[in-house]
């Protein structure tokens, strides 16, 4: 996860907690939140990105229609990597399967490119490696990773480190076909769900040289109506996501409608106005309110919604 705070480590800004069902995560002191609530965060990956991304099976399907192109993700929060190494754990599972099956075809070629300001979460989950559970025997390869800023996982996946804060900095990246959008959350991190934010991702998309590499999905851990209508403005297709953990439902985004199994429509729209929380994220600062009547008018003009 991404925060714009200065860490110091010597203040102890991370501890480790025990979630119901006795399985360990982080907490962050300074920002007051804890790591995949109510599951595991090895769980968590898999439901919220891995799985609903379908990115092995995408992974696949890219290979054939793009063969000389490596599968971009983009990992918007490192954190402590629980979702980078899910996705190259489910990618590195389903080629060993593949082989066992006789399948001689070679593997996906797959970036993860991930983005963080501050590695000090990392490396505090590195140290407790054994605790956390998900990076036992990923030890090493996050070592490098830190040292070097690159690591090959295996000649199929490349893992790339990129240091600073998403929200001020280009994007020194090839343009996604995954993003898995994981910062704090809004109120303690809001540049990261910003207008300005989403509308560059989506830029990034939408301007690639290649429009043959297909079509990008974001997920990510929220529902809060806020930040699905800042995603809206900013150019993306929104639709519901899984339940994860405690959560019931989570927020999907595409650059295409068809790729979302359950849009926002009319009847989420209608509720938007009456909301108490659903003025556009903008700048750096959260402000919960109303929605204002020339962006409602915006929203009700939307592709999705005509």
């Amino acid at each position: 996860m991404i925060s714009n705070d200065p860490i110091d480590p010597m203040l102890g800004n991370y501890e480790l907690v025990t979630l119901r069902g006795g399985v360990r995560s982080i907490r962050s002191v300074i920002h007051g939140e804890t790591m995949h609530v109510g599951t595991d965060p090895r769980t968590e990956a898999l439901e919220l990105h891995v799985g609903q991304q379908e990115i092995v099976k995408r992974a696949l399907e890219y290979r054939v229609t793009q063969p000389a192109s490596p599968f971009i993700i983009w990992d918007i929060g490192l954190g402590p990597a629980a979702n980078a190494i899910s996705a190259m754990t489910a990618l590195r599972d389903a080629s060993q399967t593949r082989r066992e099956n006789g399948d001689v075809e070679p593997a996906p070629s797959v970036e993860i490119h991930s983005f963080e300001i501050s590695t000090e979460v990392l490396e505090f989950a590195l140290s407790h490696a054994g605790a956390l559970g998900y990076l036992s025997g990923w030890e090493s390869t996050v070592a490098d990773l830190l040292l070097h800023g690159r690591v090959e996982v295996d000649p199929s996946i490349l893992w790339t480190l990129h240091r600073g804060d998403f929200s001020r900095e280009s994007h020194e990246a090839p343009s996604p076909n995954a993003i898995f959008h994981d910062p704090y959350s809004p109120t303690r991190n809001p540049e990261m769900w910003s207008l300005e934010t989403f509308a560059s991702e989506w830029k990034v998309v939408e301007d690639r040289e290649d429009r043959k590499s297909g079509p990008c999905i974001l997920t990510n851990y929220t529902r809060s109506t806020a930040v699905r209508v800042t995603m809206l403005l900013a150019g993306w297709f929104v639709g519901k996501g899984v339940p994860t953990g405690e959560k019931t439902e989570t927020t999907i985004a595409a650059n295409r409608i068809e790729l979302l199994e359950a849009p926002l429509g009319g009847e989420w729209l209608s509720r938007v106005r009456s909301s108490t929380n659903a003025s556009p994220i903008r700048g750096r600062n959260y402000e919960r309110g109303p929605i204002a009547p020339e962006d409602y008018a915006k929203l009700c003009k939307l592709p999705q919604f005509a």
